[in-house]
């Protein structure tokens, strides 16, 4: 049997809480434990690497385990002509739930740690910053439609953390890759903040990315990445039918 579209929306909204609340929750517990930013960096993409993996393994039968708009609208575009990819409707509900989760785990992380809740005051308004969220992006998407292409997706969990940890540190913008988490970062004036003027560069340089994705996984793999139930962890609508249930 299929999840109702309302539990899985609701899934969405708390993975990407949760998502929100281990990057924003470990930048400030790393910047009270040191002054070195390097330290600082290396904490929060550690934490972020098992976070969102966890994330993943756990959420994943019920939504797909998105937490992502760029995911979830490239599962529909790739997916638009066949009846097994995520449909208008799915999109509607997700997205909405993806960023009001990142509002609600933002907030959550700075009243853990008894931060004023304040809009952010850390300028990321820069073209080196808009082409890393380019990058970081199509790598993310090319990575998720890739192993699907490959029949790999049981990596999704492990790989797609790796990839979002290393994207930290090869990426000028350490790697947002994500428009529902560059809201939600934009609700904390701390260590993984991002002001408001910020985003709207931020959000189009990461569609771009995701576009670029698309391209390269048609490119490399010969074929656009099916979107069809069980395919992919990150977003596959894995219980519509019996062959999808573990």
């Amino acid at each position: 049997m299929s999840a109702p579209l309302g539990r899985r929306a609701l899934t969405e909204a708390v993975g990407t809480a949760a998502l929100v609340a281990v990057v924003v929750g470990s930048g400030i517990q790393a910047t009270e434990l040191t002054r070195d930013v390097g330290v600082q960096l290396l904490a929060n993409s550690l934490a972020t690497v098992f976070g969102l993996g966890v994330l993943i393994a756990l959420l994943g039968p019920v939504s797909g385990a998105h937490f992502n708009p760029v995911v979830t609208l490239a599962a529909w575009f790739t997916g638009r002509r066949g009846k097994d990819g995520p449909t208008a409707r799915d999109v509607a509900a997700y997205i909405p739930a993806q960023i009001a989760g990142a509002v609600v785990g933002a907030v959550v992380a700075d009243a853990m740690f008894g931060k004023p809740l304040v809009q952010s005051t850390h300028d990321r308004f820069a073209g080196h910053l808009w082409l890393g969220e380019v990058v970081a992006t199509a790598g993310l998407i090319l990575l998720i439609f890739g192993l699907a292409c490959t029949d790999r997706a049981h990596l999704g969990p492990v790989a797609v953390a790796s990839y979002i940890g290393a994207a930290y540190w090869f990426t000028s913008s350490t790697s947002f890759a994500n428009p529902a988490v560059t809201i939600g970062r934009a609700f904390t004036d701390t260590f993984a903040g991002i002001a408001p003027h910020s985003l709207g560069p931020f959000i189009a340089a990461q569609l771009v990315g995701a576009a670029i994705g698309l391209g390269l996984v048609l490119a490399v793999f010969g074929r656009p990445a099916p979107a069809q139930a069980g395919t992919v962890p990150l977003q596959r609508e894995p219980e519509r039918t019996a062959s999808t249930l573990p």
